[in-house]
């Protein structure tokens, strides 16, 4: 899945593809380094983002779904049902929703959903954030909450623990050392890590200021294969051509076959 955020202010590509037209062709060019699935957001959900009107929200996705969906899979990246539901009605076929209010535009839509575990809001999940079992306390709410996406008649769910959504460094590394288990649970799980923060901290020297985002392509490039060898069926990246690159390295000719053909993750870290 290949990430296209129609924003200026997200926290890696921010403002890079505003732009209808920069955008679709971003969009083009990932189509062509092997995406699969082209996730088109109009709101940033970084640590700290402000909403944006709905309005605004509508005018800049719906031309960038319009001209993609004829020539990929495209997911809408969105917290708001009703655009949801109107690019639905362009052509995406997929609802990608971290605070999981549109399990019903998707139900209505007949389009497949992703169920996004997020302790409060992106203006104020990374205040501070706690649990008594992150493991236990994120896989019991996906599970839940694809229950609830299927009981509302989605027959199509993945669950995404969240990472950075409302966790600490430790919280999303714990969430990644057990998405085997996760997996087993027989639910399809999209992992997203792409640049994100806690990449940053890891790589930095001792006592150094985390990394930037666009310093944090190893770590990007290393958790996704690692979600791919734990069995994940969506990976969400920037950086595409690469990770498809590795996909075909570590799992054979298609990339599909990673996982169970080369891996066997489950307890790999314990």
């Amino acid at each position: 899945m290949g990430v296209l955020n129609v924003t200026p202010d997200s926290f890696f590509d921010g403002g890079r593809y505003f732009d209808h037209e920069a955008a679709i062709a971003h969009g083009r060019e990932m189509i062509a380094a092997g995406a699969d699935i082209i996730d088109i957001g109009g709101e940033s959900t970084r640590p700290g983002a402000d909403p944006v009107r709905e309005d605004e929200e509508l005018r800049r996705v719906l031309p960038v779904v319009e001209a993609l969906a004829t020539s990929i899979r495209v997911s809408i990246d969105t917290m708001k049902p009703a655009v949801a539901t109107a690019a639905c009605r362009r052509g995406a076929t997929l609802v990608n929703d971290v605070a999981n209010h549109s399990a019903q535009a998707a139900a209505e839509a007949q389009a497949g959903l992703v169920v996004v575990h997020m302790r409060g809001t992106p203006k104020n999940m990374q205040d501070d954030p706690r649990y008594d079992d992150v493991v236990a306390e994120v896989f019991g709410a996906l599970e839940s909450a694809a229950a609830e996406a299927r009981r509302l008649g989605v027959s199509e769910v993945y669950v995404d623990p969240g990472i950075g959504f409302g966790k600490t460094v430790e919280h999303n590394l714990q969430l990644l050392r057990l998405l085997p288990e996760l997996v087993a649970q027989g639910v399809p799980v999209l992992v997203g890590t792409s640049r994100k923060s806690f990449l940053g901290r890891l790589a930095a020297p001792a006592e150094a200021a985390p990394l930037p985002p666009a310093d944090r392509f190893e770590g990007s490039l290393a958790t996704a294969v690692w979600a791919m060898a734990a069995g994940v069926a969506i990976v969400r990246v920037h950086d595409v051509a690469a990770t498809v690159q590795a996909a075909r390295l570590v799992g054979g000719d298609e990339p599909e076959q990673l996982g169970a053909a080369r891996f066997s993750a489950a307890g790999v870290g314990r």
